[in-house]
């Protein structure tokens, strides 16, 4: 007999079994997807099991069948809108599809190698990272352990896993042919002193285009992708203002930074002194304190793509490797003059 104040014994399926005068064979097809057990006997369960407090194990599960509904997400940077709203629709995704999300946040210290290897651990179904490039020998780890692997907006890690990326390479031509329609032909682009696969990319795909028009362009590199770093990068972007008309910022988070720095610290006027474009549509560029023109890349696009890949490698593990290209497209607001 437990003693009052001690630790509750575990309900089993055992338990469940004998109160509800059916065999341990029927509780386990009661809760399992699929299985088939006569309604009668299901409400007995069902019911002994409420009585009980009883709950499935589903990692016990999961071992005993090699396999569970579990998908490991590994993210960095939740603290930027763009990446916060894109794991919150990859786990209503995930959960609408039958599956259940275990987010690992991806920090400095720690490996992204290392945080898979802790997802294998648990017989994930399939592993989502947004985070950095996975190593090539833990992608090739999760093949033999047949763990479908999807990288979003990360370089090729050199195995055969699926991939999803924007189509940066549109993305920042965009952004050069509207500040060049704006009458723009001092420029400058700002991006995180470190930047990632597609931030880089953003930046060199811009500078491409205008040095195809013959027009330089000043790299302004600081900071992290962040408003802090925006506010710091500000400040040099004030003192080189004579050598800008237009300026192009990587990302939105970072570009709100940036306008704040050069609204209320520099006494810099956007757009009456610099034009400025920003990349991605976060929520906050269409707030009316900022209302700025950028470059659109969908997050529900974007995540529906990365479930889609992963679905289609569990029903069919033995696809060729999947590379999904998701478009990019430019919104006009009020930190742009608009075609000349």
């Amino acid at each position: 007999m437990t003693e009052q104040g001690g630790p509750k014994k575990q309900v089993n399926s055992f338990d469940v079994a004998r109160l509800a005068g059916v065999s341990r064979s029927a509780v386990s097809r009661t809760f399992t997807d699929g299985a088939s057990v006569s309604d009668e006997t299901r409400k007995k369960v069902i019911k002994a099991a409420r009585e009980l407090g009883y709950r499935v194990n589903v990692l016990a599960r999961s071992l005993h069948k090699q396999k569970s509904d579990l998908v490991g997400v590994v993210a960095a940077d939740l603290d930027n809108p763009f990446r916060a709203e894109q794991i919150d629709l990859l786990s209503q995704g995930l959960l609408e599809r039958g599956f259940r999300p275990i987010l690992l946040r991806g920090d400095p210290s720690v490996a992204v190698a290392d945080h898979i290897g802790s997802l294998l651990q648990y017989s994930v179904a399939g592993v989502i990272v947004t985070s950095d490039t996975p190593p090539e020998e833990i992608c090739r780890e999760c093949l033999e352990h047949g763990v479908p692997l999807v990288v979003v907006n990360k370089r090729d890690p050199g195995a055969p896993v699926d991939r999803v990326v924007t189509d940066f390479d549109s993305g920042g031509k965009l952004a050069f042919e509207h500040l060049l329609a704006c009458g723009c032909r001092k420029l400058a682009v700002v991006t995180p002193e470190k930047s990632s696969y597609s931030i880089n990319g953003r930046a060199l795909s811009f500078e491409r285009a205008a040095n195809d028009a013959g027009i330089p362009v000043i790299r302004i590199g600081w900071g992290t992708q962040s408003y802090e770093g925006g506010l710091l990068a500000s400040a040099y972007v004030a003192r080189v203002r004579g050598e800008i008309e237009g300026l192009f910022c990587t990302a939105d988070y970072l570009a709100l930074g940036v306008m704040d720095g050069l609204r209320f610290q520099h006494g810099v006027r956007v757009p009456e002194d610099i034009q400025l474009i920003g990349y991605d549509d976060i929520v906050q560029a269409s707030w009316k304190s900022y209302d700025m023109t950028t470059i659109v890349q969908s997050r529900r696009d974007l995540s529906e793509t990365t479930l889609d890949l992963l679905m289609q490698r569990l029903e069919n593990p033995d696809l060729p490797q999947q590379v999904t290209v998701c478009g990019v497209s430019l919104v006009q607001r009020k930190t742009t003059f608009g075609a000349t």
